[in-house]
């Protein structure tokens, strides 16, 4: 108990404060969860044996407590924090934290072990929590960026659909999403064909000065994007001024291009460093045979290469489209009205006017690259299978 109690009294300490702070009484609640931490971790493990048991009771107390005191969101929020300091008090006070260490650790390795582990939650929690606010923001019933009380308590009357009903019926939000649709697959074809092309060429010890290209074609990703994109504003101004003069292109149609350009530029790094990732575990030995047995280049290509290195080639091909669909700044140099894109009409609904649509529209958005991600990682999974290894 010397160890424990001290532990589960420091997270309730932290829980405390956090909860304090929503309800307007840090120290009150700073206090409270020192006395309830250091209460609980003595009763779990010492009167209530079970783990199940002992777990959902502290969840429905809290849970209770948190409907009495804020309604439905309250509810909410107390088996949160009830089911989290259960589990560290159980953790702590049975030695759980020792499970995943070797035997012979040190304290001072079992603490480093352990206490990088909760860094690591911790970066996650950060990067992840701006995600969690804005998702249930976009349905906010009413038209500004907070949480009203009747989101808070769950009340159904809090919560609305107006925006997402914004974004499908209004002709602003319509163009942008077309020109996302439309700008986002052909710089991704464009990406994925010339940085497939690229990348096999230079797998090829023969080539000279390779690393040297490799590193001019991933240099999109590495210099900073305003001074790429100040690039592309005066080549592809010139690009544009001879289309339109020589060939007689209209600007519509010529500023489509430019755009697509631009973003298969941005798009080929990612393509080449999957592409180029996937060829490292690629046996020659079997574009050799092909070739013995008389298939010509582009049939071994085709036949034997492409089905091997297609789990990289669509990864990159992800890549590129997440990179084309979420890039604002070099459509703002390159583009012109005519191809607002989302991010670009996002950046409006900013800096003209505060539009909760916008929250509707990142929703959507995180679902979409949620799918992609996904995706990937089912890619990745059957690419090491395919090289015979265990998916990690």
């Amino acid at each position: 108990m010397t160890f424990t109690l001290p532990m589960v009294g420091g997270m309730g300490l932290l829980l405390g404060f956090l909860t304090g702070n929503v309800v307007g009484s840090p120290w009150l609640g700073l206090l409270l969860g020192v006395v309830i931490g250091v209460a609980l971790g003595y009763v779990l493990n010492t009167m209530v044996p079970k783990r199940s048991m002992g777990r959902w009771a502290v969840i429905l107390a809290f849970a209770v407590i948190g409907l009495l005191s804020g309604g439905l969101g309250g509810a909410l929020g107390g088996a949160i924090i009830g089911s989290i300091i259960s589990w560290f008090a159980y953790w702590i006070g049975r030695g759980t934290y020792r499970d995943d260490v070797p035997i012979y650790s040190t304290p001072g390795q079992t603490l480093w072990w352990n206490a990088f582990l909760f860094i690591c939650g911790a970066i996650f929690i950060f990067l992840i929590t701006p995600i969690l606010v804005v998702l249930p923001l976009s349905f906010n019933a009413e038209d500004f960026f907070t949480f009203t009380p009747e989101m808070l308590r769950l009340d159904p009357e809090g919560y609305s659909l107006k925006h997402y009903r914004d974004f499908f019926q209004t002709s602003d939000w319509q163009l942008a999403l077309k020109n996302s649709l439309v700008i986002a697959p052909i710089a991704t074809i464009i990406s994925v064909s010339l940085g497939t092309l690229a990348a096999i060429g230079l797998s090829q010890s023969h080539v000279p000065g390779r690393r040297a290209i490799m590193a001019i074609l991933i240099s999109p990703m590495i210099v900073p994007l305003i001074i790429s994109a100040t690039g592309m504003f005066f080549f592809y101004s010139t690009l544009g001024n001879f289309l339109e003069e020589s060939i007689g292109m209209s600007k519509s149609i010529v500023g489509y291009i430019k755009v697509i350009l631009a973003h298969a530029v941005l798009g080929i790094p990612f393509v080449i460093i999957t592409v180029t990732a996937t060829l490292v575990g690629f046996d020659r030995s079997l574009t050799r045979a092909a070739a013995n047995m008389g298939a010509d280049p582009v049939t071994t290509f085709f036949r034997v290469q492409m089905p091997l290195i297609l789990p990289g080639v669509i990864s990159g091909g992800l890549f590129a489209f997440i990179t084309s669909f979420d890039e604002v700044v070099v459509v703002l140099f390159v583009g012109s009205a005519a191809q607002k894109t989302l991010p670009w009409q996002m950046f409006i609904g900013l800096r003209e006017q505060i539009s909760p649509t916008i929250l509707a529209v990142a929703t959507i958005l995180v679902c979409i690259s949620i799918a992609l991600l996904a995706t990937l990682e089912i890619l990745r999974r059957r690419s090491e299978r395919l090289r015979g290894m265990s998916p990690g």
